[in-house]
């Protein structure tokens, strides 16, 4: 070959690989998160050749810096994951009850529930499982190491960011319980008063922390120097923890709930949800119906009317499935729905007193949400949380990890409502190791050739809200921006209400509901922080949404 042809071939090449890299880079996949910095650390881990598994180890852990008021390493997850050829896992990480709990720890001398008690302070904290589940995703599925996952959070912590709106409203809300554990008020809190916009939150005591979990796995939180500062600063501040209530923490894999609603598959979380458990037993209800979601006076009255039937049974029978007998099946069978749609009126709303079984009388607004799809198949929906906006408020001195409030989730006196109003039974009671049942609902749809992937935070009306998202794209609305901005309407069986969000029902449907003789309450502000994702595995296209009510960040890249 002559040198003139070989130039000629050379800047071929070179033209060549300059061209290629921008119409043959390869697609990263989707993340929907209640964060951008976020959905960022998901998009980072995924660039350096990390799946799903690793986006949401660093997910989680961002938001755990970022988004303090919901989610952190403090409390606990649930993980909802439908692996590339169809392989299915639930990764329970939910809070486990310490050692020293009772059934009655949390009723006064009168015998009632002292819910100040399960709200706030080191003595409503259930032992967290997140870190736990953050080292077990990297093993069980993830391609990275946990050091890697990490490195968006630690650079997080360490550096600090300016926190956006929500964040300051929520600090000034809670801004009592945060004062009330001094650790919490030197991180949180500037000079003893909720910040200001233009205020750097730093987190130099939770970068080391992750740091440790980084470099030793588990044993980095659940043992050594984490986890005495933990137990010390507890138990300092009233609480009654062990290290052997750390040591002896385990995430729990259990086989998630299958069902179908018309042409849909549903794939939902198990108990201790009960959110999955709800779900399909109202799909089951609602599919007997001709619903048609335009009609929406009818429409609305027959979704309540199965979200009242749903909410009974979570209240009489759910619980944690390692401690109690519970009729799953039954609970999800299509032919128990049959019999509970039979006493469904189109024309009357149905008294929840009426209805037998569970105990008569009336769970955290602020939990977190986000989804994964990345490029090969891998889906991940995740609920996280810490109960009520910054948990228990209470910091133990040298972590900077804010420990949940979960305990509140117990049913800490049987037919007493906990501070979201909803009411449990004997399945759900305190004991030494046990998991508080939860309304989490990170579900996964499948309908022809369109996958779905949601959820959302908002305590009892979490279930309520992964309904009507669900109908919608059961509908054939494929768009999940419509999916997360649908008004939202809330009925839990106990107190006999409609729950409304602004512009959530049209007048003409609050008349018609009334007429019927529905009770409705108005919520003064929008709720819940759903982040959702379309996907059509044959061609690869994929769509993404955060909810508009909040600021999150959903991206396909």
């Amino acid at each position: 070959m002559t040198q003139a042809a070989m130039r000629k071939l050379t800047l071929v090449l070179v033209c060549l690989m300059v061209a290629l890299p921008a119409s043959a880079k390869p697609r990263l996949g989707a993340i929907a998160s209640a964060h951008p910095l976020a959905t960022e650390a998901g998009f980072e881990v995924l660039a350096a050749g990390g799946n799903a598994c690793d986006a949401a180890v660093a997910v989680s852990a961002a938001l755990a810096v970022v988004e303090p008021v919901s989610s952190g390493i403090g409390g606990g997850a649930f993980y909802l994951i439908e692996r590339r050829g169809g392989q299915a896992l639930f990764v329970d990480a939910r809070e486990t009850a310490p050692a020293s709990a009772t059934r009655d720890m949390y009723l006064g001398p009168d015998g009632e529930h002292d819910r100040q008690r399960s709200l706030d302070g080191p003595l409503a904290a259930g032992i967290p499982g997140e870190p736990a589940a953050l080292a077990h995703l990297v093993k069980r599925c993830g391609r990275l190491d946990l050091a890697r996952n990490l490195a968006p959070a630690i650079r997080l912590a360490s550096e600090g960011f300016e926190p956006d709106a929500f964040h300051l409203q929520m600090t000034g809300m809670r801004k009592a319980a945060l004062a009330a554990s001094p650790a919490a008020a030197a991180i949180f809190l500037d000079n003893g008063e909720a910040p200001k916009a233009g205020f750097r939150l730093v987190q130099k005591d939770l970068a080391a922390v992750l740091q440790r979990l980084a470099r030793a796995g588990k044993a980095g939180f659940y043992e050594g120097e984490t986890a005495r500062l933990i137990v010390d600063g507890v138990n300092a501040a009233g609480g009654a923890w062990t290290a052997d209530d750390l040591k002896h923490y385990k995430v729990v894999e259990r086989p998630p709930l299958r069902g179908r609603y018309r042409d849909m598959d549903v794939l939902t979380a198990p108990p201790p949800s009960s959110g999955g458990v709800a779900l399909l037993a109202a799909l089951n209800i609602l599919e007997g119906f001709a619903l048609d979601l335009r009609d929406a006076v009818t429409g609305k009255h027959l979704i309540v009317e199965a979200m009242r039937r749903a909410y009974r049974d979570r209240a009489e029978y759910l619980g944690d499935p390692d401690f109690v007998a519970m009729p799953i099946a039954q609970l999800i069978d299509k032919n128990y729905a049959a019999g509970l749609r039979a006493g469904i009126r189109s024309d009357r709303a149905t008294p929840s007193a009426s209805l037998p079984g569970a105990p008569a009388g009336p769970e955290g607004t602020d939990t977190t949400h986000f989804s994964v799809v990345d490029a090969h198949g891998n889906v991940v929906s995740a609920t996280l949380s810490v109960n009520i906006p910054f948990g228990s408020g209470f910091v133990p001195p040298g972590t900077g990890i804010l420990l949940n409030d979960e305990m509140d989730d117990f049913s800490a006196k049987e037919g007493s409502p906990n501070t979201y109003g909803l009411i449990g039974a004997h399945a759900n009671a305190i004991a030494p190791g046990k998991r508080p049942l939860s309304s989490m609902t990170p579900t996964i749809l499948r309908r022809g050739d369109t996958m779905a992937v949601l959820g959302t935070p908002g305590g009892s009306r979490i279930i309520s809200m992964v309904l009507l998202g669900t109908l919608e794209f059961a509908a054939g609305n494929d768009d999940p921006a419509a999916w997360v901005s649908v008004g939202r309407y809330h009925h839990q069986f106990w107190p006999d209400v409609i729950e409304y969000e602004p512009q959530g029902l049209t007048d003409t449907d609050r008349a018609g509901l009334e007429r019927l003789g529905h009770t409705l309450k108005p919520v003064d502000r929008r709720y819940g922080n759903m982040q959702a994702i379309a996907w059509r595995p044959a061609s690869g296209a994929m769509s993404a949404a955060s909810d508009p009510r909040r600021q999150g960040s959903a991206q396909v890249r």
